[in-house]
């Protein structure tokens, strides 16, 4: 670590959590279907380490899960193959959670929000709802971010004293 001003900064690369959430319908579908399904799912990754967790909620499908997955890599519209099989690891009723190890490019992709989460029944095997997942990741405290807080602080305080 090193000083500045007081400030420890870290000079490594240190893991981050991120969250994630994902917003899961048939209208996000390729192609789309008339569905009334709708779920929610919501997450964490490490940056470092790949530990993925998720907690998925859903109702009114067709009928039971045939499969629950994270695909990608893919945009919004277009479809992928699955990387992440959420079923086979925490089971197909809701809510469903978990926890895995995914590897750094599929990090990558998730913090891209090239991931999407595809729940299949028997009426809709290619997926009934999907939910494009988005990541929310935090802001590194940077030296430059540091030295323009300093120098915003400095300006403050003359400002109050004169």
């Amino acid at each position: 670590m090193k000083q500045i001003a007081g400030l420890a900064v870290a000079t490594s690369a240190q893991a981050a959590v991120v969250n994630w959430s994902a917003s899961i319908d048939a209208s996000q579908e390729v192609p789309i279907n008339p569905s009334t399904g709708t779920g929610v799912a919501t997450g964490t990754v490490n940056t470092v380490t790949g530990a993925l967790s998720w907690l998925v909620s859903f109702s009114g499908m067709t009928g039971p899960l045939t499969g629950m997955h994270i695909h990608g890599p893919a945009a919004p519209g277009t479809n992928a193959g699955v990387v992440v099989n959420l079923g086979a690891i925490s089971g197909l009723t809701s809510p469903s959670s978990g926890l895995t190890v995914i590897s750094a490019p599929v990090v990558s992709d998730l913090l891209a929000g090239l991931l999407y989460i595809n729940l299949h029944t028997a009426t809709f095997g290619g997926g009934e709802i999907r939910g494009q997942i988005s990541a929310a990741v935090p802001l590194p405290l940077t030296a430059p971010l540091v030295v323009s807080a300093f120098a915003l602080l400095g300006l403050l305080g003359r400002r109050r004293r004169g």
